[in-house]
């Protein structure tokens, strides 16, 4: 072979042999990218603070007893001794001062024996706020003899497991128009820390007593904050009570209408006694003034809210017993 044929030859090898080794292109190992979503971390809004009102408009208990309420008939403490607890003691009435206003009425009577007294509930899911109920007390019965030790009342409650458990809370406005406990006509503002019932009677509360007639309309507001309970009557501050006395459970919204035991009048005529309750408000996590809720409750009026709850119930719910 000449020479010339001899580098054409090795010149055509070589130019094989890259083309043979040229990687494929489907051959290249290719590194894949991991796609990465970037999702906006969003806060849950805290839940507004709550709101329950009742304006009292009803016609009918199957509508109120829908809307939350207990309507007591258990058997038991306070009050004369087996007294009975009414269910059709509690009533819906017009609003005398006001035309086209409705009014949960309470009807307790006695003829010095026996006694029928009245009590209602609200569920069991309440503590920090600001509570308000527009009423009116009465200083006389609408008929028969006057005299009785009877208590008209706004109060918040929780369940007495035990005599003196300490895992109990009260909070009382409670007026006596004829007495009792040692004062004479007189509000009792009140918050527990606990008590034994009777016949072991045992308390431990703090108390103020405001003295004189409150027979008429009152706007009663208690301020639950800040480790202080405020009560007012009206626009005036008349009791601020703390310290150990300061609720520790979820409490429920109570009005009723009882006779002290052993207070009773010496006759045998029937008188019947009444509280009125116009509508009863709560702002829970909420100091309000008293002209803060008259405002408040003036819009929900106004733009015809009768019943508004957006207090949830605790998770279980509470049981409310509505026993005393």
């Amino acid at each position: 072979m000449s020479k010339p044929c001899w580098l054409l030859v090795v010149v055509v090898f070589i130019l094989s042999a890259c083309a043979t080794s040229a990687p494929d292109p489907s051959d290249t190992l290719v590194t894949p990218t991991h796609m990465v979503t970037v999702v906006p971390i969003t806060a849950t809004p805290a839940r507004a603070p709550g709101v329950f009102f009742d304006d009292f408009t009803y016609t009918q208990q199957p509508s109120m007893i829908d809307n939350g309420w207990i309507i007591r008939t258990a058997p038991g403490w306070p009050g004369v001794p087996n007294a009975v607890w009414a269910k059709n003691s509690v009533s819906f009435v017009d609003d005398a001062d006001q035309a086209g206003n409705r009014l949960v009425r309470m009807t307790s009577s006695t003829n010095g024996t026996a006694a029928r007294q009245t009590q209602f509930c609200q569920q069991r899911k309440y503590l920090e706020g600001t509570y308000a109920a527009r009423v009116r007390f009465t200083d006389r019965p609408v008929s028969g003899p006057t005299g009785d030790q009877i208590v008209e009342t706004f109060y918040l409650i929780s369940p007495l497991q035990a005599p003196m458990d300490p895992d109990y809370s009260e909070i009382d406005i409670e007026y006596l128009p004829n007495g009792g406990w040692g004062s004479d006509q007189s509000v009792h503002l009140s918050s527990w820390e606990t008590f034994s019932p009777e016949p072991d009677w045992k308390m431990d509360n703090a108390s103020d007593t405001v003295s004189g007639s409150l027979a008429g309309w009152h706007t009663l507001v208690i301020q639950v904050a800040d480790q202080q309970v405020k009560y007012y009557i009206d626009d005036v501050l008349r009791a601020s009570q703390g310290g150990k006395y300061y609720p520790e459970v979820p409490l429920s919204i109570n009005f009723n209408l009882w006779f002290i035991r052993d207070g009773l009048i010496n006759a045998e005529e029937i008188r019947e006694y009444v509280e009125d309750i116009d509508w009863v408000y709560f702002a829970e996590q909420q100091t309000l003034s008293p002209q803060q809720i008259d405002a408040q409750v003036k819009q929900l009026r106004d733009t015809s809210v009768k019943f508004k709850d957006t207090v949830p119930a605790l998770d279980p719910p509470l049981v409310s017993p509505c026993d005393f």
